[in-house]
Parts: C-alpha cells; sequence; structure tokens
C-alpha cells in the first residue's frame, strides 16, 4: 500500500476493501455526477496571491464554532452509516474528532445512536436532522440529541426527495442485512425494505416530509434550545430569509453533489451566500475538500469553517478510527503549511485578497488599463 501522504488516496483503498454496493452509495453523485467532479475543480481555479516577509514561527488555527472553542476550521460532516464501512463506524469517527480537537456532525442515519456515539467520551457533537413525516418521531430524536449532550441541529434542507443516484438504482442499494438505522431502531424505522431501484430512495419517500418549509424551521426552535444549522443553502435569497428565520448558521451544501445535479460548486456558491448574511451568522462549507489548500480558500472566501464528507468514510474503510485521525492530521498539517506560505499567522489574516479566482473582475480597470 505504501505511506499515505494525501487524503485522496484513500478513496481507491476503500474502493478495494469495500463491497461494491456500499463503496458506490458512498462515491457517487447524482446523475451525470457534473458536480460531483465540480465540486473538486472549481477549487482548482482558485489562485493565491501570497504574501512575503512575514514572521510565520507561530501560526494559531485555533477557531470557534457557534462559541465552541475547536483546534482547527475543520470539522467533520455527516455521512450515513458509517458502520458500513467499518465495523466501529460512528464510534471510530467520533473518537477521532473528539482527539483532534473538533466538531463531529452526526447523520440521522446513522448506525450508531446518539446515546451509543455520546458514550465514546467528551468531544463537541451536531446532530444532522432529517425531518420525518411524524413529527413525534422528529421532537423525540431532538430532544435524545439533546440529553445526549448534543450541542447543534443541523437541519438539511435540499433533501425532500432523495436526488437520482444512477449507481444505487443499478446496484438495488439496501442497509446490509446487520444493520439498522440505529437512532430510529426502537420507531420502526430502522430498517430499509429492498425496492426495485434504490432502497434508499423508497424509505425517502416513504418517510421523509416533502412539505418541509421555512415554517419549520421555526417550528424547530419552538422543540429545542440547540442552535439550527441549515445545511443545504446555495443562494443569496434562501441566505436572506434563513438570517429572518433565526438560523445560529448556514453550510453552504449542495449534499456533496447527490441531489440536483448542475448545481454549482459549493466554493463558487460561497461568496454570494457570504455577502447576503453580511456578517450576521456565521457561514460554513461542505464539499470537495481534499487539501489544506481548499480549507484556505473557503476561508479567503468567507467561510468561518469547512466539513469533510466522503474522507472520512473512505479513511474509516481503509484504516477505522487511526484513518480517520490521520486524514484530519494531514489537513491540519497542510492548512498549517498554506497559511505560513501565503503568510497567515490567524485565521483572521487569511482575506479575499490572498487569492485570485477565474471569477473576479481583472484587478486592473479598464480605464487604467487604457493608460497603460
Amino acid at each position: 500500500m505504501g505511506e499515505i501522504t494525501n487524503v485522496s488516496e484513500y478513496e481507491a483503498i476503500a474502493k478495494q476493501k469495500l463491497p461494491k454496493m456500499v463503496f458506490d452509495y458512498y462515491a457517487s453523485g447524482a446523475e451525470d455526477q457534473w458536480t460531483l467532479q465540480e465540486n473538486r475543480n472549481a477549487f482548482s481555479r482558485i489562485l493565491f496571491r501570497p504574501r512575503i516577509l512575514i514572521d510565520v514561527s507561530k501560526i494559531d488555527m485555533t477557531t470557534t464554532v457557534l462559541g465552541f472553542k475547536i483546534s482547527m476550521p475543520i470539522m467533520i460532516a455527516p455521512t450515513a452509516m458509517q458502520k458500513m464501512a467499518h465495523p466501529e463506524g460512528e464510534y471510530a469517527t467520533a473518537r477521532a474528532a473528539s482527539a483532534a480537537g473538533t466538531i463531529m456532525t452526526l447523520s440521522s442515519w446513522a448506525t450508531s445512536s446518539v446515546e451509543e456515539v455520546a458514550s465514546t467520551g467528551p468531544g463537541i457533537r451536531f446532530f444532522q436532522l432529517y425531518v420525518y413525516k411524524d413529527r413525534n418521531v422528529v421532537a423525540q430524536l431532538v430532544r435524545r440529541a439533546e440529553r445526549a449532550g448534543f450541542k447543534a441541529i443541523a437541519l438539511t434542507v435540499d433533501t425532500p426527495r432523495l436526488g437520482r443516484r444512477e449507481a444505487d438504482i443499478k446496484n438495488r442499494f439496501t442497509l446490509p442485512p446487520f444493520l439498522t438505522l440505529k437512532n430510529f431502531e426502537g420507531l420502526d424505522l430502522g430498517k430499509m425494505d429492498k425496492a426495485d431501484d434504490s432502497g434508499l430512495a423508497s424509505y425517502v419517500a416513504g418517510q421523509i416530509d416533502r412539505t418541509l418549509s421555512w415554517q419549520d424551521v421555526k417550528w424547530l426552535q419552538t422543540i429545542t434550545t440547540l442552535p439550527i444549522l441549515v445545511k443545504g443553502v446555495l443562494t443569496a435569497e434562501d441566505t436572506r430569509i434563513a438570517v429572518q428565520s433565526g438560523a445560529a448558521g448556514i453550510i453552504v451544501s449542495n449534499h456533496g453533489a447527490r441531489q440536483l445535479d448542475y448545481v454549482p460548486a459549493t466554493i463558487s456558491a460561497l461568496e454570494e451566500v457570504v455577502k447576503a448574511a453580511e456578517g450576521r451568522l456565521p457561514v460554513f462549507l461542505d464539499g470537495g475538500v481534499r487539501r489544506g489548500t481548499d480549507v484556505f480558500k473557503a476561508l479567503a472566501l468567507g467561510a468561518s469553517g469547512i466539513f469533510i464528507g466522503r474522507p472520512v468514510v473512505f479513511s474509516l474503510a481503509a484504516e477505522g478510527e487511526a484513518g480517520v485521525r490521520k486524514v484530519l492530521q494531514m489537513l491540519r498539517e497542510e492548512f498549517e503549511l498554506t497559511m505560513a506560505l501565503s503568510g497567515c499567522r490567524s485565521l483572521k489574516e487569511i482575506t479575499r485578497d490572498h487569492i485570485v479566482t477565474d471569477w473576479d473582475q481583472p484587478r486592473v480597470q479598464p480605464r487604467v488599463r487604457a493608460l497603460l
């Protein structure tokens, strides 16, 4: 196998180790997978404008998210059914996040319950929520997350229906028989039936509430005191409504390119959202982050932090908890190096002036150019 030197190398190892149905579920995007490629490609269209001869002997990567101090602006996104990747699943991910001093977001569709994840020890954890048709189920789940010490709700808003993931249709994807969606086990919603297409798509069609609207963000605030992050925002218009609705933060996300294909890469949508937020709430990003340079680019465009998804399940499949720890460590070290080589000693020193994007206006104004 040789030594792993970057995050992306884990994908090939995961592909060797995992059953095809499982790997395809984690790896694939919606339809033509254009956005899946674009989530990565868009980062490559942002270049650095490094500042030199700055004393970078001390670099501080610490930050606070919703008032919680973390070691770096790199956190773990919710990814479903992690025990398909490794027997320890979400337990391993929770321990790795805690060891790295950062936040883990637990998926509603985890193969470990909120209580089980809490039992792994201390750590700052957020809970990703899907809103089921039965609101009692939702209220119960939110209460359990609160009791288990979770600190925020990441409400996924881009999934009134499941995106068309053709690999899952071909593979007739379903949760392996020895696993359940642990948070719903006692509610008889923990099992996924076999279907003629994707078992998950059928499950979503049967259980997830398509009527979900901004009113429900207000409703959630009546049943919990936890801050609510709205996950899946891509436009200025929705950012303004999120602010009005009392959201505590926004996660710019296209669901890992698994929902609507041909939406922009999250890094391309980020600046529009940040501008519309006008500093009234923090804006985070997930999707396509594989390098410390990507983290820096997101922060330069106004993100308060980023979340990683697939690198977690791929490294988990390859090496369990040690793999997830290594991914967090590699991203941390790359990010620190990027800061040093760009002349930034703290996160607040990372500015828009440190990058140039292919969508920027030429920095020299036409009027000035005419004089040259």
